[in-house]
């Protein structure tokens, strides 16, 4: 009863088409969750996502979630999440991917997750980590740490969204820096972000990683472009 009078004076909608839920729905509704343009990566060994990064960085194993589409549903839930303050998004995706990847094994010997860092500057005016949610939740299915302090990130660069592809190849002041590398040494780290599209962000940050000794990493990331 206490639900359903929150219901009526905070109705609950769909994060994509913005429609109001029912009561056994969450976050996004029925009909947009069957319109999600899901991969299947991880469940077919599909390798989609290492060779964006083949011959650049050594990656264990990478799945995305879904495929990102212009305008599409996977867009709006993203540009929610980044820009609208719906972090509830990052929860879901982050217990829809975690529950599936606890039970393949490839990934049983993850050891900590570790979020694609946000510049201070912009983790002041955004006032949290888009990634934050959907790691801290795959790291829960795991049953493993979560680490967001050994990963900075130290030059602030503008948004990626507008950005022609070769644009974001060539975003080279894009810098990361490794605090404390004895903590995650010997560890096989899931690296975690919103989309994988050139991987320039991902490159950069496994260039770095890769600093610490003895670490395997792979990628898991919400949507790949």
């Amino acid at each position: 009863m206490i639900n359903s009078i929150v219901n009526l004076f905070f109705p609950k909608v769909c994060y994509a088409c913005l429609n109001l839920l029912s009561d056994n729905e969450k976050t996004i509704c029925i009909d947009c969750r069957h319109g999600l343009p899901i991969t299947n990566f991880h469940f077919n060994n599909d390798d989609a996502v290492t060779k964006v990064l083949y011959g650049r960085a050594k990656v264990e194993n990478g799945t995305a979630l879904f495929r990102f589409e212009k305008k599409g549903i996977v867009q709006q839930l993203i540009h929610g999440l980044k820009y609208k303050g719906y972090e509830n998004i990052g929860l879901f995706l982050g217990d829809w991917l975690g529950g599936e990847l606890k039970n393949i094994e490839s990934y049983k010997t993850i050891d900590m997750v570790i979020p694609v860092p946000l510049h201070k500057k912009k983790l002041k005016k955004r006032g949290y980590n888009q990634v934050s949610k959907f790691g801290q939740q795959i790291a829960e299915a795991l049953k493993v740490a979560y680490k967001d302090d050994a990963l900075l990130k130290i030059t602030n660069t503008k948004s990626q969204v507008d950005k022609k592809r070769l644009a974001r190849w060539n975003n080279s002041d894009e810098l990361f820096t490794l605090i404390n590398s004895e903590s995650i040494e010997n560890k096989h780290i899931l690296l975690v972000d919103d989309i994988i599209t050139t991987g320039a962000t991902l490159e950069a940050c496994i260039a770095v990683l890769s600093q610490a000794k003895n670490i395997k990493i792979s990628i898991a990331t919400m949507a790949i472009a």
